[in-house]
């Protein structure tokens, strides 16, 4: 029998894998696959796993919200392994499932995971670590990590709703120099994201048009500092309506860029703290990553 490890982070969204746990093990076992079960302890755990063992096997899958995919995909990333990558997703907003169309329901995303076809897929490095979908700076990137996950379980995505709202009166610009392709973008910025996904935070509109998932480019948008709130609601409007006319947006597509900053700015990867580094390099590695998507009789 082929082998599978099944990385698991029972906390993730509500709980709700211990429910189907035996079903989707059997589904597993149904396809080919015994089973080495690793339920996550603490951050970096699903890493650490796929470093340490990941090797031995002939398929990974992971559940858990977009924290414990990237967790899993860096440790794939370091460890220079190919293996085909499943995911039951579990979180509260799972953007990157969703762009890829890895069913919701977790029977059928473990169903996916081990009968599905192979999609390579782009991911990105930021200096020393690895982003799935998003790396982003400024007004309300805080939230995804801040945000309790007694809230998350109990609320879902409203929760990063509510959170962001307590963080409208604090934003603050941050002084940037951005440089890609011989282009130099200076000023200062509320808002920053590299992205390779077409939804963010569950919002669709915001990533831009023709996102294509394995074509080596991101997509990457950046938001100047509002002089008044008219020109807060012209950004708004903006990014609600896809509309990069306005003066305060730039948005462009690029294989790699770099950033810096003279003062300390938090970075959020695939919804979790990515520290505040002055210097920043951000490159896409180009279909890097081998991840199994619903076949087209799915």
């Amino acid at each position: 029998m082929k082998k599978l490890l099944f990385i698991l982070n029972p906390r993730s969204g509500k709980g709700q894998i211990k429910n189907q746990l035996l079903d989707i093990l059997n589904i597993f076992q149904r396809n080919g696959y015994r089973v080495q079960l690793h339920i996550t302890q603490e951050p970096l755990d699903a890493k650490n796993t796929v470093m340490e063992i990941g090797a031995e096997f002939d398929r990974i899958v992971c559940s858990g919200g977009d924290g414990t995919l990237n967790e899993t995909v860096s440790g794939l990333m370091e460890a220079e392994l190919k293996i085909p990558l499943g995911y039951i997703p579990s979180g509260s907003t799972n953007d990157f499932a969703s762009s890829l169309k890895i069913p919701k329901k977790m029977e059928k995303a473990a169903q996916t995971a081990v009968c599905g076809k192979s999609f390579l897929c782009d991911i990105g490095s930021f200096n020393e670590r690895y982003f799935n979908y998003v790396a982003a700076f400024g007004a309300f990137t805080e939230v995804s990590y801040a945000t309790p996950q007694q809230m998350k379980n109990v609320l879902g995505h409203p929760a990063y709703l509510i959170e962001g709202v307590k963080q409208i009166t604090a934003i603050k610009a941050a002084p940037m120099k951005v440089e890609y392709n011989d282009i130099v973008i200076e000023g200062d910025f509320i808002y920053g994201m590299i992205t390779n996904s077409t939804s963010v935070g569950g919002f669709k509109k915001i990533v831009g048009k023709s996102v294509e998932m394995n074509d080596g480019m991101f997509e990457v948008t950046l938001i100047r500092n509002p002089k008044n709130p008219l020109e807060l609601q012209e950004i708004l409007n903006a990014l609600l309506t896809e509309d990069a006319s306005s003066e305060r947006l730039i948005t462009f597509k690029t294989a790699e860029l770099r950033i810096l900053s003279p003062q300390s700015v938090p970075w959020v990867l695939d919804g979790e703290y990515g520290g505040s580094p002055g210097e920043i390099e951000i490159k896409n590695r180009y279909q890097m990553l081998n991840i199994i998507v619903p076949g087209d009789d799915m």
